[in-house]
């Protein structure tokens, strides 16, 4: 007979702290500062009353955030192990017990409701959908085709809209279509990431993936990547129409094309599989982003 191996055990004391904050993924709560786009978008971000409540919601999201982690990594723990990043994963590597880390769905779920209420009930109810959605797509619609990016997507979308909703900020359609379509590229171009690094054996860490084809991925971020332009362009002119000085708005639609251009390059790469990574790791990224934020906060506060 073959001697069979433990697995790892769980780590304990300062280590289990560890593993627990890591598990929660603070390295993407970078996504959550979506939530000062409303709040930039109408001109109010420099508003005490409007940052305090944008950062409530900022602070709501990284514990519903961190919720969803740790349900998605218990639900998917088998396949994280045959994954050659995600087996790396606290959970995926054993050194937080599975009851624990439902137990912290509970805690972080709770405690991500009770800091969204201290803004306003608004809030909270766009915790609670986050919640519904991303724990719903973790147990059974990860596997639907088109509704498991569509999910997804919608995360990005709500992190858009809580910073207005939590600061009492009206939400104009073109930035809700920008945003919308922004978030499908996004997702889309990490799902053919995935696809691109992992080949063949893509579908036992990732179910859909096997349904999906590389061309049909491409197809949906191509044209997400092209929605997003359009739609910003749209509402760009839309609000250039209210200034008679330099329409900084519409000079940010060039750096704005090219943001979508040079990410594009790393999703063609199949290197877009965190997009957290790509956004901070590149500096010819951060560089164009630098310039459309200056040109877009200039049409926001100095067009006249």
């Amino acid at each position: 007979m073959g001697v069979q191996h433990a697995g790892p055990a769980p780590a304990s004391g300062v280590k289990l702290v560890r593993a627990l904050v890591r598990e929660a993924r603070p390295k993407q709560w970078v996504k959550n500062f979506l939530v000062l786009t409303a709040p930039l978008a109408a001109g109010r971000i420099n508003e005490s009353a409007v940052l305090s409540a944008s950062g409530i919601a900022f602070a709501a999201f990284c514990l519903a955030a961190a919720a969803v982690y740790y349900a998605n990594d218990a639900l998917d723990v088998e396949a994280d192990r045959m994954h050659p990043k995600k087996r790396h994963r606290p959970i995926a590597a054993g050194l937080i017990p599975i009851p624990l880390a439902w137990g912290m769905v509970v805690v972080l779920s709770v405690a991500a409701l009770g800091v969204a209420l201290a803004a306003n009930p608004a809030t909270a109810a766009v915790i609670a959908v986050y919640l519904a959605m991303h724990l719903s797509y973790s147990a059974w619609f990860k596997h639907i085709l088109v509704l498991d990016l569509a999910l997804v997507a919608g995360g990005f979308l709500l992190r858009a809209m809580i910073g207005g909703v939590a600061a009492g900020i009206g939400l104009s359609q073109w930035f809700l279509l920008t945003t919308a379509f922004g978030s499908l590229f996004m997702v889309a171009g990490k799902r053919h990431s995935e696809m691109i690094l992992m080949g063949e054996a893509a579908a036992t860490t990732r179910k859909s993936l096997a349904a999906y084809s590389e061309s049909y991925l491409r197809f949906v971020w191509q044209m997400a990547a092209g929605l997003t332009i359009l739609t910003y362009a749209l509402w760009a002119f839309n609000l250039s129409q209210h200034t008679s000085g330099v329409n900084w708005h519409e000079i940010s639609i060039v750096p704005w094309s090219f943001l979508f251009l040079r990410y594009a390059m790393f999703v063609d790469a199949g290197s877009a599989g965190e997009p957290e990574d790509v956004l901070l790791g590149d500096r010819v990224i951060m560089a164009i982003a630098a310039i459309w934020l200056a040109c877009f906060a200039l049409g926001v506060f100095y067009a006249s």
